[in-house]
């Protein structure tokens, strides 16, 4: 799929049918997810892939949120924030979140190409993941993402922002390039 139909097409699914996604095309994302830049190449992330039912059911319920008990296959993102602060000190933290993002979004983006729907669900009790999944209480947990086939019922498409609406120049609050021009997702 051309990179930009898959990040176009790329959504939160929130309904899945009850075929269940082949678990080697989810081992192909989460593959990709280590071609994310890493601060100084030293890649911190886990990736815990669920099949287990009554995980799973744990896991939605760690979540509040029903659909991801639907799933066949959850998977939990975690980072050892320590392993960059040893390099990077306080900044590590920081570091450690967006390589996370980065490498979650490599992630997305493969699973849209196979055809295989998720949700990124960051709110969840974090105790009960860690007690359901043996995760150390020195690992952070980033996220989960519940993963299937999205089911034929489409929920409605909600609208993107406006490139004019979230970009600026130079300054904060500067809204056209000067000199003056105007822009737009269709003239770039």
């Amino acid at each position: 799929m051309d990179l930009t139909k898959a990040i176009k097409e790329r959504k939160s699914v929130r309904r899945y049918s009850e075929k269940a996604p082949d678990w080697r095309d989810i081992i192909k994302a989460i593959d990709l997810a280590r071609f994310a830049p890493m601060a100084g190449n030293q890649f911190n992330l886990k990736f815990i892939l669920v099949r287990d039912e009554k995980k799973i059911a744990r896991l939605a319920g760690a979540s509040q949120q029903d659909f991801v008990g639907k799933a066949k296959y959850v998977v939990v993102v975690c980072s050892d924030v320590e392993k960059v602060k040893k390099s990077y000190d306080n900044l590590g933290e920081k570091f450690s979140h967006q390589q996370a993002g980065a490498a979650i979004q490599n992630f997305l983006l493969k699973l849209t190409d196979l055809d295989l729907a998720t949700c990124w669900v960051g709110f969840f009790d974090d105790y009960t993941v860690r007690d359901a999944l043996s995760i150390p209480s020195n690992i952070t947990i980033e996220a989960m993402f519940p993963i299937g086939t999205e089911t034929k019922i489409k929920t409605p498409e909600k609208k993107k922002a406006d490139l004019e609406n979230y970009i600026m120049f130079d300054k904060w609050g500067q809204k056209e390039m000067v000199p003056k021009g105007y822009v737009s997702a269709e003239a770039v």
